[in-house]
């Protein structure tokens, strides 16, 4: 583990012992996914680049449910847009650092939880530094900074979660690398009721008898560059095309490029030229990745700017549960993209990259 509160005795993982202060604050939490789940959680340190409207939303859920430390992250100054979908910031504080402005409402969420701050990008930090954390959890990055936090994750040995929200459409990437996990199995067993206290048949059907057990289970990930690099011409992802055409997946990647070649993304000031934008990366992208164009249609560029409230507690809730259960080692993890299109209301989950 990563986290200093984190130890390997006789190669075994030591849990972070919590106070009773923390037990009876967590007590509904660990009624729901153990003590040494809480344990494990409350040893972890995450590191929350991003302090946009999704970013809010997972740092507020991460923050309750007590981890031991999170740095918040983002050299951005606070925008008039900002108090439209972030929830943490003064309205006084139009100019400032995005992170400092956000730390004292989060920090009011749980004084059990340590919050801290930096102001810096995290293009400017080295990929030892990301060592350090339990998590890291990445929003409003470009993808080629996302694969490099991802690569010196993976290095690390530190749980790498990516994820963002245009408009309606939005996505979440994991990467656990190797995990380890335990998950809870039912399984039915048929009672012996076949014959009564007097030797004779049962006239009853044979009662089943329900079994728990906890089952230890591991997964394997692939890097954000191994999952993009699909081959799209490949009869596995041809089915997926002709059953479940990932759409959601197909916009991103475009609104990912928009802001690779722009440095930001579609704005309301500029719609009419960033359309046009979009159509053409959407055409370029698609051919490269040879999927049929016609697949996104040019409605799309309607529907991808800003941060759309409901998205971002929807996204926002999702990255933080993965999160808490990737750390707490409960439950078996999404594997590996998470993506949701606020205009059906549907969530969809896609293995790529295997």
């Amino acid at each position: 583990m990563t986290s200093a509160e984190m130890r390997v005795e006789d190669g075994k993982e030591a849990l972070v012992e919590i106070t009773e202060d923390e037990a009876a604050l967590y007590d509904r939490q660990i009624r729901l996914w153990g003590l040494d789940a809480q344990k494990r959680l409350r040893g972890s340190s995450v590191l929350l680049i991003g302090l946009s409207g999704v970013g809010a939303e997972v740092a507020k859920n991460i923050i309750l449910a007590g981890v031991k430390s999170i740095v918040l992250m983002d050299s951005e100054s606070v925008t008039e847009e900002d108090k439209c979908f972030q929830f943490f910031i003064d309205r006084k504080d139009i100019g400032k650092n995005r992170a400092e402005s956000s730390r004292q409402r989060a920090q009011l969420l749980n004084p059990m939880v340590e919050v801290h701050v930096d102001t810096e990008s995290s293009e400017s930090k080295p990929a030892e530094f990301f060592h350090q954390f339990s998590v890291v959890c990445a929003t409003g990055c470009t993808l080629s900074e996302l694969e490099r936090l991802d690569g010196a994750c993976r290095v690390g040995g530190v749980k790498f979660f990516a994820g963002d929200v245009f408009g309606f459409y939005s996505y979440m990437f994991i990467d656990l690398n190797h995990h380890a996990y335990s998950e809870e199995v039912i399984s039915y067993k048929k009672t012996d009721d076949s014959v009564d206290k007097s030797g004779e048949p049962s006239s009853k059907k044979p009662r089943m008898e329900k079994n728990l057990k906890t089952v230890k289970k591991t997964c394997e990930y692939q890097s954000l560059r191994e999952a993009l690099n699909v081959d799209w011409t490949g009869a596995v992802y041809k089915r997926k095309l002709r059953r479940n055409a990932p759409l959601t997946y197909f916009i991103v990647r475009v609104l990912l490029e928009f802001r690779a070649q722009t440095g930001r993304l579609p704005r309301s000031a500029t719609m009419s030229d960033d359309k046009l934008l979009l159509q053409s990366i959407r055409s370029d992208l698609l051919k490269a990745m040879h999927v049929d164009v016609s697949l996104v249609p040019d409605s799309f560029t309607e529907h991808c700017v800003s941060q759309f409230n409901p998205v971002c507690a929807v996204l926002g809730g999702v990255m933080a549960a993965e999160m808490i259960k990737a750390v707490s080692q409960q439950d078996a993890p999404i594997n590996n993209f998470f993506l949701y299109n606020g205009l059906d209301g549907c969530g969809s989950i896609s293995m790529l990259g295997s």
